[in-house]
């Protein structure tokens, strides 16, 4: 007999070298109490969180919590069943709503994880004899978007403007075309082209979907992305966002200007055979969505602690995946495995949490420890993760 898990045999061997090198398992973090947005209680130890992606720190919001508990009292704990049976409530509404008025766009859904927006979109737009573009660094949802649709995926060099045009000139002209980018890349926290790989899809008829997870809420004027920071988002046909990251819960998200997006409700898996979101869930969002609406001086707090914190680990000696620091995530180049997994847990031992990154999540053979800053880290909070990150540094490299 054929064993089925034979194939994650090297994956099982690698967990059990990582388990006897180090006495926490770097995947397997559990927090017993959570104090705010930046701090909690792991492992007994009062700890620093840099790493949650709770960008905007909208996790403890007065307004967003009220908005959670109300819902949850007047609506109960669920809707057991889907979008298009009994599952939308007033509150899955007003949430399409305040994403409506958040980005200024005529369509929005709302999907129950932001996995789930990327896996649907993208399978349901493109069909056989039809094409997707997408960045080699793509996000794993994007990439099993293009697996569960019947069209034929073509990668290109991360953010290599050339190479994408390369792609759109080999395709039929007349094929129909879908450009895959993010604004903010998860693995190094850097920013897509847009200014210039929009215009260019438009030039070869493709239409384009940006996925602005790790950018929406902060980066542009308003907070809607690298597209809008860009000047290109009136050129964007569809947007994928999370509500997971600066909106401080759990869902996914299209916004499109088409004006036959809507029939999407009427052929997208995902978003058919799944059930939807909680009532309280929505009411969050809703409400921590017209909170981002007017969070200008949250978005600027956001920048600082993230400039300060790159050119701090760099004057420290450390390697990191940008120049300059371009979104909320700074990522450290560890040399190797070994090298990564000592420095995660004397940084954790010493109170401060960051990810740990490995393949397949990065590219192959590098490690990253990956730091994601919120609004809410002051800037006493940051030079103590300098101090820290500086000792752990100088314990395991003695």
């Amino acid at each position: 007999m054929t064993d089925l898990m034979s194939k994650f045999d090297g994956i099982y061997e690698q967990r059990v070298a990582l388990a006897e090198a180090v006495e926490h398992d770097p995947f397997g973090l559990v927090m017993e109490e959570v104090l705010s947005p930046t701090e909690a209680i792991c492992d007994g130890q009062h700890t620093i969180l840099l790493g949650t992606y709770n960008y905007m720190g909208m996790t403890f919001d007065p307004a967003v919590l009220e908005a959670g508990k109300r819902a949850f009292d007047e609506f109960g704990s669920g809707t057991t069943g889907s979008r298009l049976l009994n599952g939308t409530y007033a509150g899955h509404v007003d949430a399409e709503n305040a994403l409506r008025e958040f980005y200024d766009m005529k369509g929005a859904m709302v999907f129950s994880t932001g996995y789930q927006a990327n896996l649907g979109i993208i399978s349901t737009l493109v069909d056989k004899d039809e094409y997707i573009l997408l960045d080699r660094d793509s996000h794993a949802s994007i990439w099993d978007g293009c697996k569960m649709s019947r069209g034929e995926a073509v990668n290109f060099k991360h953010n290599d403007i050339g190479a994408l045009e390369a792609r759109l000139k080999r395709l039929p002209k007349d094929a129909g075309k879908l450009v895959v980018l993010e604004g903010v890349y998860s693995m190094f926290g850097d920013v897509g082209h847009l200014r210039e790989m929009v215009p260019l899809a438009k030039e070869y008829g493709a239409m384009v979907l940006v996925d602005e997870a790790h950018s929406m809420g902060f980066i542009g004027p308003n907070g809607r992305g690298v597209a809008e920071d860009q000047g290109v988002i009136d050129q964007v046909d569809f947007i994928i966002g999370t509500f997971s990251k600066s909106v401080g819960t759990v869902g996914g998200f299209c916004v499109s200007n088409h004006e036959h997006f809507d029939i999407m409700r009427q052929v997208c898996r995902p978003y058919i055979f799944t059930a939807s979101l909680p009532p309280s869930v929505v009411a969050t969002a809703a409400a921590s969505i017209r909170q981002l609406m007017k969070a200008g001086e949250k978005r600027e707090r956001l920048w600082q602690n993230s400039i300060k914190l790159h050119e701090g680990l760099r004057a420290r000696g450390f390697e990191l995946a940008t120049d300059k620091p371009e979104s909320a995530i700074v990522a450290l180049v560890m040399r190797d495995m070994e090298h990564g997994v000592r420095l995660w847990e004397a940084l954790l031992d010493a109170g401060i949490y960051v990810n740990l990154a490995r393949p397949p999540a990065t590219p192959e053979g590098m490690t990253l420890l990956r730091c994601s800053l919120c609004a809410e880290h002051t800037s006493e909070q940051v030079e103590i993760v300098l101090d820290r990150f500086a000792a752990a540094k100088a314990a395991i490299e003695a």
